[in-house]
């Protein structure tokens, strides 16, 4: 349980954080903390249906194995598709915030040619990395998580002198437009948990495990970043809205120069180390879809030597890297979000019928929501809320990822169902 806690901490909790502060406070001004409550709120609704869905599924595949398992093959499909699409965009958000916080560092990098290279470099050398093994492609996830979590907590107990209360006196409530657009922007750095569910299906009582694993993660994860945007709120006020490195320059404002310094490579360590872990992760989904006959058999290729899917590995990060540098960190959090956003009505839905089914995995008695199918109602509701800030270019581009994977997936059917008539 302590396990797979500690494993959606370290996956929920990425460089977002250290950028979101300033966002939040942009967008709504003092009232910035509601939107964290907003998203705390969707997101403890999503992670019950999650968790119901968990604690009756004991297949390795988080909310693809949901999906698949109540509404099939197709539609299984498609939300594993989300879990790449939501993976691969988020991974070039915070490689994106990455180059952004070493050219705070290095002063050079921070033109348009020193941001490319500092992205193709970094790509390139991760892919190489993950290429010859994934032995050190994990070494370098442990080194860069240890640095994580103990300056956010430094800057959160040792900042409390610094607070000024005026700075977090809301004086007017935010519109609801505007609450749910910074909300879907914040959404960003409270997703995570499809990722870390992958794995179930080898988790001991999962009827038990996972529900319990859920509830501690999130919890933490909520105080520690309400502790955070007050902190760094209350030490810089409305100039935080304009800063690119909101904790770092709090922790300068709090501490002196050294604290921003620690700050930002600190931050800049904790970027790297989500980066290095989803270029670790996010290729063996092309990998797995290239086996399954989706996408073309090349992508599928194992390198002779070092036994890894070098040729997805050096795909998906070059798409990646081209993806960092056409866009921003906003843009990109927003479309992350949307397919995150879809896939978890996927798994609502599918908790739901999973629910209605009685679906039981092993040992232990399933986590059964109280109050009938409320729970689920409401969660598509908050989902649909968050949804109304999304624009019509935003439906388009994550709608056309769908529509392309549909084809190849209809067109992989249609080969599978040659060769089975062949055979007989």
């Amino acid at each position: 349980m302590w396990t797979l806690a500690a494993s959606i901490i370290n996956i929920t909790v990425g460089g977002g954080i250290f950028r979101a502060p300033a966002l939040a406070v942009s967008m709504l001004g003092p009232a910035a903390p509601i939107a964290y409550l907003v998203c705390a709120v969707a997101m403890g609704l999503i992670v019950l249906c999650i968790a119901e869905a968990g604690s009756r599924v004991g297949r390795t595949g988080g909310p693809y194995a949901y999906v698949e398992i109540v509404f099939g093959e197709f539609v299984g499909f498609l939300a594993g598709v989300l879990v790449w699409f939501t993976g691969t965009i988020a991974l070039a958000a915070v490689a994106s915030l990455l180059a952004g916080n070493i050219a705070s560092i290095v002063g050079p990098l921070g033109t348009v040619a020193g941001r490319v290279t500092t992205l193709v470099v970094l790509f390139a050398g991760l892919a190489l990395v993950n290429i010859r093994g994934v032995r050190d492609g994990t070494r370098l996830v442990s080194v860069a998580t240890v640095a994580k979590l103990l300056p956010l907590l430094l800057l959160v107990v040792l900042g409390l002198p610094a607070i000024h209360g005026d700075n977090l006196v809301i004086t007017e409530l935010p519109a609801p437009a505007s609450l749910a657009r910074a909300s879907i922007f914040l959404l960003f750095i409270f997703a995570g948990i499809e990722s870390a569910l992958v794995p179930s299906g080898e988790v001991k009582a999962p009827a038990r495990t996972v529900p319990r694993a859920i509830a501690i993660a999130m919890i933490g994860v909520t105080v520690l970043y309400l502790a955070i945007q007050v902190t760094a709120q209350g030490i810089l006020g409305p100039a935080i809205a304009n800063s690119t490195v909101p904790l770092g320059d709090a922790a300068g404002a709090a501490f002196g120069p050294w604290g921003r310094t620690l700050l930002i490579a600190c931050a800049t360590v904790s970027m790297f180390g989500f980066v290095s872990g989803m270029t670790l992760a996010i290729p063996r989904a092309l990998f797995a879809f290239a086996e399954n006959g989706v996408l073309p058999r090349q992508l599928a290729a194992v390198h002779r030597r070092y036994r890894t899917p070098y040729v997805a590995i050096a795909v998906q990060s070059a798409l990646v890297c081209i993806l960092a540098i056409w866009s921003s960190f906003e843009k990109l959090a927003v479309i992350a979000n949307l397919s995150v956003l879809l896939l978890y009505l996927g798994c609502v839905a599918a908790a739901w019928e999973l629910r209605r089914r009685d679906v039981r995995a092993g040992e232990g008695t399933p986590l059964r929501l109280p109050f009938g199918p409320l729970v689920h109602l409401l969660t598509i509701a908050v989902i649909g809320f968050l949804l109304t800030s999304i624009t019509g270019r935003e439906w388009a581009l994550v709608g056309s990822v769908l529509l392309v994977a549909a084809v190849l997936f209809a067109v992989a059917m249609r080969r599978r169902a040659a060769r089975a008539e062949t055979v007989g």
